[in-house]
């Protein structure tokens, strides 16, 4: 078996589904992550688009390693009943396109209360969804981000154990640095829930960097990792040249020292790195 499966954000490539299937190609990716495609979200498609890129997929021997959904990016004094309909419709995609995992998020405060103040509400509301998830067969896999509940490891892991193994975390490395929290040190907190990784790195001082050029410590976190696990899932999430919310995101300002012409550039190199790092 190999060391890494190897996946990616495509639509960080091209919004073109057809073009992302030949990045897969080109680039010799195992799976890609559906979050975007065709200028369309995952969650927004229908059953007969899934169905249509299922085929596509399957034609060209592509997987899918996991939804790359906005499930859990919604206030909690929003419209929850729609966003777990919503959430029942993207895990029957899942089933469609082959994948159990699903990436998710753990949910934004309201105006008057912060997020971390609104605990039993993230509790309640993740519970229902992973009821639906249970109920469809497949996984939460939670991604920590900024502004969320999930922010920082103690409180993901706070999350981890109340559901124990129906939530799981997809580790990513390079939003930990954003908050500026040690990626090292997540990891190890981390580390018996983690389902895959995505792969960004950063700078704590406010930007997004090719692989190996921050301070996420992929290479240190991935061959540690590997070392214990076959078939490392890890899916290229690189931000470079597709995030220009990123400032807003972290409420941080920096101007980024990589600046590239185009998506394609941008992510080719974001490859070209991790490769690099991991000696694929």
């Amino acid at each position: 078996m190999k060391k890494f499966v190897f996946s990616a954000f495509t639509d960080e490539y091209s919004t073109d589904f057809d073009r992302q299937i030949e990045a897969a190609k080109c680039f010799g990716f195992d799976m890609l992550e559906l979050r975007g495609a065709d200028g369309g979200n995952v969650a927004d498609m229908t059953v007969a688009q899934i169905k249509g890129y299922a085929e596509k997929l399957r034609d060209n021997g592509i997987g899918v390693s996991s939804i790359g959904s906005p499930l859990g990016k919604i206030r909690l004094d929003g419209d929850l009943d729609a966003h777990m309909e919503s959430a029942r419709k993207i895990f029957e995609f899942a089933n469609i396109l082959g994948t159990s995992n699903i990436r998710m998020f753990s949910f934004y405060g309201t105006d008057d209360t912060p997020v971390t103040q609104c605990r039993q509400q993230v509790i309640d509301a993740l519970g229902r969804m992973i009821d639906l998830a249970k109920a469809a067969g497949v996984v939460l896999c939670h991604e920590n981000e900024a502004k969320i509940y999930g922010d920082i490891p103690e409180r993901c892991l706070e999350l981890m154990n109340i559901f124990g193994g129906d939530l799981k975390c997809v580790l990513d490395m390079g939003n930990f640095v954003l908050e500026e929290v040690d990626p090292w040190d997540a990891y190890q907190l981390l580390k018996p829930h983690i389902r895959y990784f995505h792969i960004k790195d950063a700078l704590a001082a406010g930007a997004v960097v090719p692989p190996g050029k921050g301070e996420a410590q992929i290479q240190k976190i991935l061959l540690d990792y590997a070392a214990d696990h076959e078939g490392t899932l890890i899916t290229l999430e690189p931000h470079l040249q597709t995030f220009g919310g990123l400032n807003a995101l972290v409420g941080k300002a920096f101007d980024n020292p990589y600046k590239y012409p185009d998506c394609e550039t941008a992510f080719s190199d974001a490859v070209t790195k991790i490769k690099e790092l991991l000696s694929i």
